[in-house]
């Protein structure tokens, strides 16, 4: 494998592909004017990216996924992250545009604080942004703006607009992610299936009493999803976050083997992965606002 490239400046990426340096914290790349071409490369990204894919020029592969891009494809890419880039060397310009940001540039800033809402950041590849013709334009259009405002220079005004700017255009990445998720409703649908499937398996079986509550992840994993993009999915077919969704599911199960079995309320909670038994009493209390001992007692009362 070649070595992997620490990309911890906005500065290292222009060098390499050839391109200008505006700002040491923020640049609009347009890889049809790179003067070089680096044909594989493993990136470990300590700053912001997001590419717009104009066709198919080059394969990424984040993680164990690989994906072959359409036309108009959006993908990001945060800080911590590692990935593997291929270009396709039979083509002589790579139609690709895109913005790279530094850490440093939010700090202070309302954007800084709220970084994180943009979870398509850590989104895996085969789930990236597919754009109709018009999403395209806005997007081409808005880097076309932070490009002037590059070129305009550095001044005392330069920062505000430059961190206002991309945040509408991640603002828009998520409006047009969110219409992703309702023109793909039939595909989150089977995914929302195979998650209510597998959650039955988990506490049907022994795994609950082995391995502990469920986490996020393994649910994830085990759809081939990116546990934020599994997250934002759930969350709008359900209203429901996976955690709120799982919780749920633990106490309809608790209910059930508190009123159907003799078994005391301990062994009910190792049976459903807690630790221990007043982890599941506390949470028990929080939902049904009473006890697990008291809501027996209040069900035996009435059969």
């Amino acid at each position: 494998m070649d070595k992997i490239l620490n990309l911890n400046s906005v500065d290292l990426y222009n060098q390499l592909y050839g391109l200008e340096t505006l700002n040491p914290l923020v640049s609009v790349i347009d890889l049809n004017k790179a003067t070089r071409k680096m044909t594989c490369t493993h990136w470990n990204y300590g700053v912001y990216a997001l590419y717009l894919k104009m066709e198919k020029a080059c394969d990424i592969k984040y993680g164990r996924q690989t994906y072959d891009y359409q036309e108009g494809t959006v993908v990001c890419f945060a800080p911590g992250q590692t990935t593997e880039t291929t270009l396709n060397t039979e083509r002589i310009q790579l139609n690709v545009l895109g913005i790279l940001f530094h850490p440093d540039l939010l700090r202070g800033t309302a954007l800084g604080k709220n970084i994180k809402k943009y979870t398509f950041f850590s989104y895996e590849v085969n789930e990236a942004l597919h754009l109709s013709a018009e999403e395209r334009y806005i997007i081409e259009d808005l880097l076309k703006i932070i490009r002037m405002e590059l070129e305009y220079g550095i001044d005392k005004h330069s920062k505000v607009l430059l961190v206002n700017h991309i945040e509408l255009l991640l603002n828009y990445c998520m409006r047009f992610y969110e219409r992703q998720f309702t023109t793909r409703s039939r595909i989150n649908s089977d995914a929302l299936t195979r998650f209510e499937k597998l959650l039955n398996e988990y506490f049907e079986g022994t795994l609950a009493e082995q391995n502990g509550l469920p986490t996020v992840k393994y649910f994830a994993d085990k759809l081939c999803l990116s546990p934020n993009y599994f997250g934002d999915m759930l969350k709008k077919e359900t209203g429901k976050n996976p955690q709120e969704y799982i919780q749920e599911k633990l106490i309809e199960l608790a209910k059930e083997r508190i009123s159907d079995s003799e078994e005391t309320v301990s062994q009910v909670a190792y049976s459903l992965g807690f630790q221990y038994p007043q982890h599941l009493c506390r949470l028990f209390k929080k939902r049904v606002g009473c006890t697990p001992n008291e809501y027996r007692t209040q069900n035996n009362r009435h059969t």
